[in-house]
């Protein structure tokens, strides 16, 4: 078993990007909260709205409508998530293991936005909506865009290396 990097080239050095994530997240959606009424929107361009919208399920609305529960089954899940995040950041080198270290900081932040909107409210507040003519996509905020990011880079960075793995220049 391969000891842990030393903190300053550890996997932590990124958490103030996880940090300013959240802070992001939690501005913009209590900016959203002050100057929308829950279903009012903004047109912003013909394919995009800025809309106040209250999801208590998980990501495009899953179990939504599932009485309650969910609630606090999805806090426990991201926050349980969240702490598996920061261990592995802390086991991962930053020099060594960048791109994957930056997607685990992104999903991290996104989490946590999350959770917290989740523990106040009882849902997470959504409020871009992109849409092309009557077809919506379901609304996402901060967070949502975080942990999307998050996820493109860990499939970027599993793409370089099987191609290291393949001796195929990344």
């Amino acid at each position: 078993m391969t000891s842990s990097p030393r903190l300053r080239e550890c996997g932590w050095r990124w958490l103030p990007l996880s940090a300013g994530l959240v802070f992001l997240d939690q501005l913009s959606k209590a900016w959203i909260e002050i100057n929308y009424l829950l279903g009012e929107y903004t047109p912003v361009f013909f394919w995009l709205d800025i809309t106040r919208l209250h999801n208590p399920g998980a990501a495009f609305s899953f179990l939504a409508d599932a009485g309650g529960w969910q609630r606090w089954f999805f806090t426990v899940l991201a926050l349980g998530i969240s702490v598996g995040l920061v261990i592995w950041l802390r086991r991962l080198h930053v020099r060594e293991e960048r791109w994957l270290v930056v997607a685990l900081a992104n999903i991290l932040g996104g989490a946590v936005g999350n959770v917290i909107d989740r523990v106040q409210h009882g849902y997470v507040v959504d409020f871009i909506h992109v849409h092309w003519g009557d077809a919506y996509f379901p609304a996402f905020n901060v967070a949502d865009m975080a942990i999307s990011v998050g996820a493109g880079l860990i499939l970027l960075d599993a793409l370089r290396d099987w191609r290291a793995s393949r001796g195929q220049v990344s």
